[in-house]
C-alpha cells in the first residue's frame, strides 16, 4: 500500500521500518527532521509538512506523543486533513483522549475520510519486534482494508467495535492496569529488600508461579534492577495517560480511586526530577519510603 507515516519516535521508527520490510511504500513525516531522513535510505519519501505526506495515499498512520501533538498535524498548519483523499483512511495508533478520537471521527466524516483508531499495546522492543498488541475500532471494511499493515506491525489485532473512541477507552484502562502493577510490584520489591530477603529469588518466584506473564517480568526486571534508563515509555507520558483515564472515569461517572492514587504517585515522581525517566521509575518513592 501507499501510506503516510507521521511520528518515528522510538515506538514509530520501528513501526514505519517493519511496514518497509513487509513491502509497503512509505513517505514519512517526523517533526524533527533527522528522524525522518534516516528513512531515505529505506527508499520512503520524506515530506517537509504532515499535508505533504498524506497527499495522494491510501492509508495515513500517525504515531504521536499526545493530543497536542495529533491536533497539530490534524488541524495545524500544513495539515493531514486537508490533504487526506476522500475514501482514504487516518489510523492514529497513538494513545490519545477519547474525546480527541470522536473529534477526529467527525472530521473525517466530513471530508468523506475514513478514521479508525487503533493503539497499540507493547514497549519499544515488542515494536522492533513486530510483537505489538493493536487495538483497533471503526468502520470494519476499513478496519479489514488496513489488517495486512496491521499484521506487519504486531502479533495480534483485536477489533474494538466500530466506534473508534471505544479502542482508546481501552488503551487507557489498559495502561492503567499496568500502572497498578507497577505500583504492586513497587511495594512488595520494597517490603522483600526491607526485610532483608533476595529480590532476585522473588522476582523468580513471581514469573514462574502465578505471575507468568509478561507485565510482571518485565517491569518486575527494571523495578529490581533499579534500571529506568533509557526509558521505554517515559514518565510523563504515563501521568498524560492516567490523566485521559481519570477523565473518561468522570464522564462516565466512575471512581477509580487507585488512578487517583497514581496520579499522585507520577505527580511525586516529577516533583523529584525523575521526568527523563521510564514510568516504572515511580517505584523509587516506595523504595524512599521503605527506608532503603
Amino acid at each position: 500500500m501507499n501510506i503516510a507515516f507521521i511520528g518515528l519516535g522510538n515506538m514509530g521508527s520501528a513501526m514505519a521500518r517493519n511496514l518497509v520490510k513487509a513491502g509497503h511504500t512509505l513517505t514519512v513525516y517526523n517533526r524533527s527532521r533527522a528522524r525522518a531522513d534516516e528513512f531515505k535510505a529505506l527508499g520512503a519519501r520524506v515530506a517537509s509538512t504532515p499535508g505533504e505526506a498524506a497527499d495522494g495515499v491510501e492509508v495515513a498512520i500517525t504515531m504521536l506523543a499526545d493530543d497536542h501533538a495529533l491536533e497539530s498535524v490534524v488541524f495545524g498548519k500544513g495539515n493531514l486533513l486537508d490533504s487526506l483523499p476522500p475514501n482514504a483512511i487516518h489510523v492514529s495508533m497513538s494513545t490519545i483522549s477519547v474525546a480527541l478520537s470522536r473529534r477526529l471521527t467527525a472530521a473525517h466524516a466530513e471530508r468523506k475520510q475514513h478514521y479508525v483508531s487503533a493503539p497499540v499495546f507493547g514497549r519499544p522492543e515488542a515494536a522492533v519486534a513486530a510483537k505489538l498488541f493493536i487495538v483497533a475500532a471503526g468502520p470494519a471494511a476499513q478496519i479489514e482494508h488496513c489488517r495486512p499493515l496491521f499484521d506487519a506491525m504486531g502479533q495480534k489485532t483485536f477489533v474494538a467495535g466500530d466506534d473508534a473512541s471505544g479502542a482508546n477507552l481501552m488503551k487507557l484502562a489498559g495502561n492503567f492496569l499496568i500502572t497498578a502493577v507497577i505500583e504492586g510490584l513497587a511495594e512488595s520489591f520494597a517490603l522483600v529488600r526491607k526485610a532483608g530477603l533476595d529480590a532476585n529469588l522473588f522476582h523468580e518466584i513471581l514469573t514462574n508461579s502465578l505471575f507468568n506473564a509478561p507485565i510482571y517480568k518485565t517491569y518486575g526486571a527494571l523495578i529490581n534492577s533499579q534500571k529506568f534508563e533509557p526509558a521505554g515509555f517515559k514518565l510523563p507520558l504515563g501521568l498524560k495517560d492516567n490523566r485521559l483515564l481519570l477523565a473518561a472515569a468522570e464522564e462516565n461517572a466512575v471512581a477509580m480511586p487507585m488512578a487517583s492514587l497514581i496520579r499522585d504517585r507520577f505527580l511525586a515522581a516529577l516533583g523529584q526530577g525523575m521526568g527523563e525517566l521510564d514510568w516504572s521509575a515511580i517505584s523509587k518513592l516506595s523504595a524512599k519510603d521503605a527506608g532503603l
